[in-house]
């Protein structure tokens, strides 16, 4: 009877019949069989169906799911005390520093206006006309390096004859980059706003001289500058708050853009920076044309370049024919939800930037040279290949 038992018992109970003998690797694969004999349809389909495709999921937009969970995690900044912006070309600067609280000064300050510089040839030649009367002295600095250290050309050097009207109030300084392969790129970007400290006392900046701190793309509007070399008591440091668009004037996508600022030099005290330094904001100074670049190589090199590369997600985010159509639609290079810190502002941004039409109000040597700067102005999204 004991005999009859035991041998009904061996043959139903598969699991402890394969723990007894075989190979560790016979063993192994023989539990995984035992394991899913006991499962049902609805586990074989999680299994194998549901969790690989939330993987796959997850590895395509988790990054669109975390900046979508911001609001979440992060509270937004401390708000600016926003300064209102007077101006009328029939208005006397006298009356125009009064109506911002301060006085006009018998002689106005000297300007220096510092950029680094990677390859934006056009934007640069416009900001540089835009303020060109009143700018005592331009400094800018260039590498050979990338911020993610990708060597790169003298973009400036080899066009350096374009800019012949700047070249008696001109200091270039060149820098070599380190290449330190896998470092963060905002350590290197560090490194070359340093450099540029150095390169503005040769260049021979002053106490109480006006210094511009901004990167190539964010352009101050020519009557904000005179404005602040005109007129006493303005704040030692004050940000500039800037029209956004991306690839053009004709996506406007907000007035958002803080991080140029203008300060009153101080020797030992001002160094060269691009975050937050105080909480004053002129109103509508300027512009900030992100990613207004003539050729699509262009858009392919900085998204390859600065510091925020790791965007780049996917090889085809930089396919040409996907760039220029993203271009055209007023949409993301990096496919990503707006930065926003509220649901109502991330929702109310979700899709392409509309279309403008409006060339009112842009830095004058751009409508002046229109035929030779269309690609920045509406209705020309169409990009050269090289």
């Amino acid at each position: 009877m004991s005999e009859e038992y035991y041998n009904s018992k061996k043959t139903d109970d598969f699991c402890g019949d394969v723990t007894a003998q075989g190979t560790r690797a016979a063993l192994s694969l023989s539990r995984i069989r035992c394991i899913l004999r006991g499962l049902d349809f609805k586990t074989y389909m999680f299994l194998f169906v549901v969790v690989p495709i939330s993987i796959f999921f997850l590895y395509l937009h988790g990054q669109k799911i975390s900046y979508f969970l911001r609001p979440l995690w992060e509270s937004p900044p401390k708000p600016f005390h926003e300064i209102p912006h007077y101006y009328h070309e029939n208005v006397s600067m006298e009356n125009l520093c009064r109506l911002h609280g301060w006085r006009i000064r018998e002689s106005p300050r000297r300007v220096f206006d510092a950029v680094l510089f990677s390859n934006e040839v056009e934007m640069l030649t416009i900001r540089w006309k835009e303020m060109y009367p009143y700018v005592s002295h331009y400094v800018i600095l260039e590498s050979n390096s990338t911020f993610t250290g990708l060597p790169k050309p003298l973009v400036f050097a080899s066009n350096r004859n374009n800019f012949k009207f700047v070249e008696s109030r001109l200091t270039y300084g060149k820098i070599g980059g380190r290449f330190k392969k896998g470092e963060n790129p905002f350590v290197e970007e560090a490194y070359q706003r340093v450099a540029l400290d150095r390169l503005l006392k040769i260049a021979g900046i002053e106490d109480d001289d006006l210094l511009i701190m901004s990167d190539v793309d964010e352009i101050p509007s020519a009557h904000t500058i005179n404005l602040l070399r005109w007129c006493d008591d303005i704040p030692p440091i004050l940000h500039l708050q800037m029209r956004n668009y991306l690839y053009s004037f004709e996506f406007f996508l907000d007035d958002k853009s803080w991080r140029a600022s203008v300060h009153r030099y101080r020797s030992g005290k001002t160094h060269y920076a691009h975050y937050r330094q105080s909480d004053v904001l002129l109103s509508d100074a300027g512009w900030h044309c992100s990613f207004c670049f003539r050729r699509i190589s262009e858009f392919i090199f900085k998204m390859k370049a600065y510091s925020h590369n790791d965007r780049v997600r996917f090889p085809h985010y930089l396919n040409p024919n996907r760039i220029q159509n993203v271009i055209c639609e007023g949409s993301d290079l990096f496919d990503m939800i707006p930065e926003e810190y509220t649901f109502k502002e991330i929702i109310g941004k979700l899709g392409p930037i509309p279309h403008s039409y409006s060339a009112v109000h842009l830095p004058s040597y751009l409508l002046n040279n229109a035929e030779k700067y269309k690609f920045l102005l509406p209705g020309n999204c169409k990009r050269d290949g090289g």
